[in-house]
């Protein structure tokens, strides 16, 4: 995010789903903040596949910083399945079906 190179909606999707899911913490009781939480973890996986795809650059304006931003990207869409896991489990543990 701190480089540019995604657009701005890449970093208000990832910061909108933070916020949601400091909610579905600290309200440990509300089944919706935790449904809210993995829904917009499993449309910000689709989004950011979208948004790396469009938007990655070609070989030849490829910097150090914007090859670490790729990079970055990258590594936070490949927990995101193990954090959608996670989320659902803590789904099942306050009642999910």
């Amino acid at each position: 995010c701190m480089n540019y190179m995604l657009p701005l909606s890449y970093a208000w999707g990832n910061f909108s789903i933070l916020a949601v899911g400091i909610w579905a913490i600290v309200q440990r009781d509300s089944l919706d903040a935790i449904t809210m939480f993995l829904a917009g973890l499993l449309l910000t996986v689709l989004t950011d596949i979208i948004h790396i795809s469009i938007f990655y650059p070609s070989h030849d304006f490829l910097s150090d910083a914007k090859r670490f931003s790729i990079g970055m990207a990258i590594f936070s869409l490949l927990l995101k399945p193990v954090s959608c896991y996670l989320v659902y489990r803590m789904y099942r543990e306050r009642g999910g079906e």
